[in-house]
């Protein structure tokens, strides 16, 4: 006699994600709209943030460590500059990667390159900042004049970079999201540069 039919089975179901994989998820389904805004937002929650410390805080007029160089404004400077730079490096590796300037593929070594001089640039900015915002403070005298500037452009460049962080690890962003950010970030850190260091360079000349 014939055996028993067989008893059906449900297809399997993968499980709902949880913790990060359902974060991961939920980004993933926004639109791209809204993930833009997201990013847009954080990059000026961190500008404005920088400085309103800034501004509220009073400069201690104090220095942590000024490395191997004389003073506090010569380190400033030509942690600047070497900043400035490496963005310019990262600027250059950009074009190429994007096949704006050369011709055939890059080489594979130049995305490590474009990584590296961005992440150190910004490492080297780090305590020109620090001592920008803890000892000497966000500078808003009546008018605009070249310290008022510097202080802005130093807060939008901070803001860029997040922006910049945020939209390389964000999928479905506008393809011009990255080369206007881009273009900021290395735009505000050139103004950085020329509001402090080639200002103090052209009046004190090249010294340590």
């Amino acid at each position: 006699m014939p055996g028993p039919p067989p008893v059906p089975t449900m297809p399997s179901v993968p499980p709902p994600p949880t913790g990060a994989t359902a974060a991961a998820t939920v980004t993933e389904a926004r639109p791209p709209q809204v993930k833009l805004a997201a990013v847009l937002l954080v990059g000026a929650a961190v500008a404005v943030f920088l400085g309103v410390y800034g501004r509220v805080h009073d400069g201690t007029g104090e220095a942590v460590d000024v490395l191997f160089f004389s003073n506090q404004i010569r380190m400033k400077v030509w942690l600047a500059t070497l900043a400035a730079l490496l963005v310019i490096a990262q600027l250059a590796s950009a074009l190429r990667l994007y096949g704006k300037v050369g011709s055939g593929s890059s080489p594979a070594w130049l995305g490590d390159v474009h990584r590296l001089s961005g992440t150190v640039a910004f490492v080297v900015s780090l305590p020109v900042a620090f001592h920008c915002l803890w000892s000497l403070g966000f500078k808003a005298s009546p008018g605009v004049d070249r310290v008022f500037v510097h202080s802005v452009l130093g807060c939008l460049f901070y803001g860029a970079f997040a922006t910049k962080v945020l939209a390389v690890r964000s999928s479905g962003l506008p393809a011009l999201v990255l080369p206007v950010v881009g273009g900021v970030l290395f735009a505000s850190l050139v103004g950085v540069w020329l509001t402090s260091a080639f200002w103090y360079f052209d009046r004190a000349g090249l010294h340590l």
